[in-house]
């Protein structure tokens, strides 16, 4: 039987750890398929001097057998590194790059890299037909995708008619797309996450004096790191049936802990297995109630970002609001004017910041093409693709797809804890593993 070969589709994070566990664990050769720059993505394509990652070095290994390969790295590049460091999301960047660049390099002849983008997929008995966008066929015996998660949704209050008008970013990540922004014109972040930080931080980065909005439901930013992480310390969860119950046994170790941090910390390798004993309903109740102050503690900024935040808000540059937009319409002499709360106010720009939708509204095109095809199905409360318990994609009548893997955020609903690195290195060992024992199948022709 002859090698086989393993396409990954995507060369963000999740595509880079992927193709690197597939080189190092089996003699497969890999064709990883990115048409932009190999390990950015959303997280570390566009990021900017003053983004820096929202876990400490320590945590962001590529390889699950070696913790301080990332921190090794750094120190090497004259970054300073020790494990409870805050990096530039820029050198990760540069890092997954040089640990792609090391895999390839230690299997010679085995990878290639293809530029033009997926256009769809046909999973079939003997393979997979891989179609590209210029118009080539790539013939895999396993497909990984590793294409990112769900498409920003367009936020309650901004209506379908100005949905294009120049005034709104529907992405902000998208390449330039805020370069058409006045110099010190006021802007309107819709959403309080990681994003508006984020755009906060970009549009002030000049300083100047520019004001900035940020509004959502709940009016939440994300929480702090503190500067050294505490131990970890994991509730009592061994009599939780419930999600109440864990509810409980969260607050009462918070309570104790003296660090509600390290509880969250703590948690956090349990939680894929307390979201899947969770019943559909009790999920949803999550979503709706829970989902939104949990990502506040989860996903918390680096203490220098938040220092940064601080020093917006004290100074007016940067208000935070609740509630939400009530209303949009065009400005006379351009922009967009919100209803914020019964304030109708003239914003230059209105950018979006809430994050991922939910499918299959917000699939991306490769995404999409696969459901509309039947090769997958969504996935629980339309978070993520539907999936089996070794990570390959259910297809629309059920059925697993044998040869079609899935690693990353599109994971999501079936699994809780599956966008941040020690999650998908896990996932991409785990694939690597099933694919080698799963080398009885015949090879594509």
């Amino acid at each position: 039987m002859g090698r086989r070969t393993v396409v990954v589709v995507g060369g963000g994070c999740a595509g880079v750890l992927a193709a690197r566990e597939v080189l190092r664990g089996s003699d497969d050769d890999v064709v990883l398929i990115e048409p932009g720059e190999l390990g950015g993505g959303v997280a570390y394509g566009a990021a900017q001097p003053w983004h820096l990652l929202n876990s400490r070095a320590g945590a962001m290994s590529a390889d699950p057998d070696d913790a301080g390969h990332f921190v090794r790295w750094a120190r090497a590049r004259g970054l300073g590194a020790d494990p409870d460091a805050f990096l530039g999301r820029r050198d990760y960047g540069r890092y997954l790059r040089d640990v792609l660049d090391e895999a390839v390099a230690a299997h010679p002849g085995r990878c290639t890299i293809r530029r033009a983008p997926v256009r769809s997929l046909y999973p079939g008995r003997t393979g997979v037909a891989v179609s590209l966008a210029d118009g080539t066929i790539v013939f895999a015996d396993h497909v990984v995708l590793a294409v990112g998660g769900p498409t920003g949704a367009r936020p309650p209050g901004i209506p379908a008619r100005l949905a294009t008008h120049p005034a709104y970013v529907a992405d902000p990540w998208r390449p330039g797309a805020l370069a058409n922004v006045p110099e010190a014109a006021p802007v309107l972040l819709v959403g309080t996450g990681l994003t508006a930080v984020d755009l906060a931080l970009t549009l002030t980065a000049e300083g100047g004096d520019r004001t900035i909005v940020a509004v959502s439901r709940r009016g939440r930013l994300p929480l702090s790191h503190t500067v050294t992480a505490a131990p970890a310390t994991v509730p009592a969860l061994a009599d939780c049936r419930t999600l109440r119950d864990v509810v409980r046994a969260v607050r009462a170790c918070a309570g104790q802990a003296g660090d509600w941090r390290a509880v969250v910390d703590g948690l956090r390798p349990h939680l894929d297995r307390l979201w899947c004993a969770l019943t559909p309903g009790e999920q949803d109740a999550f979503l709706r109630h829970l989902a939104r102050p949990w990502e506040c503690h989860r996903h918390r900024m680096a203490p220098q970002v938040a220092d940064r935040i601080a020093a917006l808000r004290a100074t007016g540059a940067l208000a935070v609001q609740a509630g939400g937009l009530a209303g949009l319409a065009p400005a006379p002499g351009g922009g967009l004017m919100a209803d914020l709360e019964g304030q109708p106010r003239r914003f230059a720009a209105i950018v979006n910041c809430t994050g991922p939708g939910r499918l299959p509204a917000a699939a991306a095109p490769l995404t999409g093409a696969l459901l509309r095809a039947g090769f997958a199905r969504v996935g629980p409360h339309g978070l993520g693709l539907d999936i089996d318990t070794a990570g390959r994609v259910v297809a629309g009548d059920g059925s697993v797809q044998p040869r079609l893997w899935l690693v990353g955020p599109l994971r999501r609903g079936a699994l809780w804890e599956t966008t941040a690195v020690p999650e998908i290195r896990t996932q991409a060992r785990g694939i690597a593993v099933d694919l080698a024992s799963a080398a009885a199948l015949p090879a594509a022709a």
